[in-house]
Formats: structure tokens, C-alpha cells, sequence
């Protein structure tokens, strides 16, 4: 089931909230020309949130690889013939979908029968927000995701921590993670690993702000030609579609308040050190 951490008291309490101010501060992140790079999105006819993760500088000067690592929506809709190529000229090893068993027997899963790759199921949480009595109503979008990833995070745990080493193996690499949107359970799982590669989280945060455009495109694209998907979008809670980069900046700043860095956090689920270093060599040059 979905789990409950919904915060208490006052926000204003939250001294994880005061990064918001500097967050909405900025007039443009420092890093956008990077973030919004023009071979970031890989584009595609049915998918809209197919995202590279390569070209961004880390800590110790060093940039992510291209065509390595990447983050996306639900790759169910992978059907046409444009959209299979595309997918095929990434050459990858392996698929990771974060969604539950119920998303993947209703909207079905990555076309095994036209791409070989190793499918790994890791579902981060048994319910979907919307498929949960227990989703609070919060009104506010970024309150809102902060509530819906720190219960992520609570909930799922083991699962992040699966999925990160998974992609630590060279084996499995290239690789795309995704979810339904590709928004909230692979926007968590791209901050853990981008953060523990030495990422900043402006990038991040940036990097998860995208989702923001291809939302959009998702619904146009629905309603042209997928009317009950298109229906669902937007009779939904408004607040589930958010994609608000002030929300994964709490996150962040959540983790470091409480383990030192996001790495240290990766590392207390029992993701192993050396683990950590394969990854960033697997996905920095």
C-alpha cells in the first residue's frame, strides 16, 4: 500500500522548506544550456519524457556520458515503427520499469518481442497515488510532491536501492528507467543516482523540471489521439501532474540534513561502496 508520511505542523517549521527561497530566487538555473541541451530529449512520436542523462558536469570536473543512462515515461506505448527504431539505435541492455504489477497488466510493458534487452520489474510502491485511499488532499503542488516523496522514499527504499545497482553492473548498461510519466518514481531514482555521481542539485532539479514540457506534450499528443487517455489526464488531481523543481530541491536538502550527502543516504539501503564507484565509472567520463 501507499505509506503515510505526511509532514506535521507548520511548514515554516520545516528548515527543509528554506531552500525553496533560494530555489525560487534564481531567474534561470546556472546550468541551463546543459540542462536543456538540444540532444537531451530523444523525440519520439508516442513516448514524450525520453530523456538522456548525459552531459552534466560533476563535482570533481567531470561530465555524465551520453547515450548511457537514461530516464523516461511509460515505454508501453512504444508501438510505432519510427518510435522502435529510435529506441533500437540506443543499443540497450537493459530496461528498468518502476511501475506496479496493476499499471503494468492495465497499460502492458516495454515491446520485448521487437528489442531484446533484460527486463527488470522493480516496483517502488504497490499503489499509485491515484489508486490509494490513503493520498492525502493537498491543495498545493509543491507541499504536495514533498508529501508524495518522502513517502516514496519511506516506502520504497529497497527498491531504489535494487535499481542503483542494477545499473551499477556494466552489463546492464546503456539503460532506461522509467515509470508511467516518468516524473516521480524515476525522477527520485535519477536525483539518487545523479546526486551520488557528484551532480549538483541545480542540475537536478532543473533536469526534473523538464517533465514540465513533456506533460504537456503528453496531453496534446492524448488528446489527438488516445481520447480515454486523454480523458484520465485531465480529470485527475492537478497536483499529481506537478512537476516542480522547488519540490526535488526539499528532497535533496532532506537527505543531506539527515546523512551528511545523498551518496551517504544511497549507501545507508546498503548500495556498497564499490557499487557507488562502478556507477560513476559506467555513466562519468
Amino acid at each position: 500500500m501507499l505509506g503515510g508520511c505526511l509532514p506535521t505542523g507548520n511548514p515554516n517549521d520545516d528548515p527543509s522548506l528554506l531552500v525553496v527561497t533560494r530555489f525560487i530566487a534564481m531567474s534561470t538555473y546556472p546550468f541551463q544550456a546543459e540542462i536543456e541541451h538540444p540532444d537531451r530529449r530523444i523525440d519520439m512520436e508516442r513516448v514524450h519524457n525520453f530523456r538522456d542523462l548525459g552531459g552534466y558536469p560533476t563535482s570533481d570536473g567531470r561530465v555524465t556520458k551520453w547515450r548511457t543512462l537514461f530516464r523516461s515515461d511509460g515505454l508501453h506505448r512504444l508501438r510505432g515503427d519510427s518510435d522502435i527504431r529510435i529506441v533500437q539505435s540506443l543499443n540497450l541492455k537493459s530496461v528498468i520499469d518502476l511501475r506496479t504489477k496493476r499499471e503494468q497488466r492495465e497499460q502492458g510493458i516495454f515491446p520485448l518481442e521487437t528489442i531484446d534487452v533484460d527486463f527488470h520489474h522493480v516496483s517502488i510502491v504497490d499503489a499509485t497515488w491515484s489508486d490509494s485511499k490513503e493520498t492525502p488532499q493537498i491543495d498545493d503542488p509543491v507541499d504536495f510532491l514533498v508529501w508524495g516523496y518522502r513517502d516514496l522514499l519511506a516506502i520504497g527504499p529497497d527498491k531504489f536501492a535494487l535499481a542503483i545497482r542494477i545499473l551499477s553492473n556494466q552489463a546492464n548498461v546503456p539503460a532506461v528507467f522509467h515509470c508511467a510519466a516518468g516524473k516521480d518514481r524515476t525522477g527520485i531514482l535519477a536525483a539518487l543516482i545523479l546526486s551520488s555521481v557528484g551532480v549538483s542539485d541545480e542540475i537536478i532539479c532543473g533536469d526534473y523540471g523538464l517533465t514540465k514540457q513533456a506533460i504537456e506534450r503528453t496531453i496534446v499528443w492524448a488528446q489527438q489521439h488516445h481520447v480515454e487517455t486523454a480523458a484520465r489526464w485531465t480529470s485527475i488531481n492537478p497536483v499529481y501532474l506537478a512537476a516542480e523543481p522547488q519540490a526535488m530541491q526539499v528532497i535533496l536538502n532532506d537527505l543531506v540534513a539527515a546523512h551528511g550527502s545523498v551518496r551517504n543516504y544511497v549507501r545507508s539501503l546498503g548500495v556498497s561502496e564499490e557499487e557507488l564507484n562502478d556507477l560513476s565509472r559506467l555513466v562519468v567520463e
